[in-house]
């Protein structure tokens, strides 16, 4: 199978549940910690990334004829046996944050300056899609048409084949970023200012890390699979 193809266009997605009410600007920042930990939690579930992924599979065989002749083997192509297909398919990757467990341990103040640890992010192949009209094909007349098991194959390689890749996509340093995009904000309401303000995950995460990130369950037209 040939490597992906990926065609990436990223999305910042601002959640309004996210938002708290205003503050005094000269309210004491100690006090605001509980009332900052309480807008956090609101956000719940946190879409900070999408990534829309095109993705070419193609699949090739070829009838041989094979054997052996005078102690030595041999393997012809047989001229009306080919098949080849390539396939579009179409996924979405998202990045979220679960701030359903925020609490005051993920804060750190020293003096003015205040830090916010982000609950490790989740990673989800949430959809992906065979585009059918655009799918191209030969089949050779002496051989049969790829059945259903055969496609539903194939795309499961190409699903396979963008979790893999989703690691090198840079979509946590993007999670934080545009986590952070909507938590400052939130945080300068409450009298703390910008330069102070610093928004970071609990580590710097691996190539490896991110692979324990991806959610191992994803949700194809309204089912869940593996």
């Amino acid at each position: 199978m040939k490597p992906p193809v990926l065609y990436l266009t990223l999305f910042i997605i601002l959640l309004s549940s996210c938002s708290g009410r205003k503050t005094e600007p000269d309210a004491s920042a100690l006090d605001t910690i509980p009332m900052m930990v309480m807008q956090i939690q609101r956000c719940s579930r946190l879409y900070t990334a999408e990534y829309q992924l095109h993705k070419i599979i193609t699949h090739d065989d070829t009838k041989k004829l094979e054997g052996s002749f005078m102690n030595k083997d041999f393997s012809i192509d047989l001229p009306l046996g080919k098949r080849k297909i390539a396939l579009p398919l179409d996924a979405t990757v998202k990045a979220y944050i679960d701030f359903s467990d925020f609490s005051e341990k993920n804060i750190r103040k020293q003096g003015n300056r205040i830090e916010v640890i982000l609950p490790d992010p989740k990673v989800v192949l949430t959809s992906t899609r065979i585009n059918h009209e655009d799918a191209k094909q030969y089949v050779a007349f002496t051989r049969s048409n790829f059945t259903d098991e055969e496609l539903t194959s194939y795309e499961q390689q190409g699903r396979d084949q963008i979790v893999k890749v989703i690691p090198r996509l840079g979509i946590i340093e993007t999670a934080r970023s545009n986590a952070a995009s909507i938590l400052i904000p939130m945080m300068e309401q409450m009298g703390y200012k910008r330069e102070n303000i610093r928004i970071t995950f609990r580590k710097d995460f691996t190539l490896k890390d991110i692979r324990r990130l991806i959610d191992k369950t994803t949700i194809e037209n309204g089912k869940t699979i593996q």
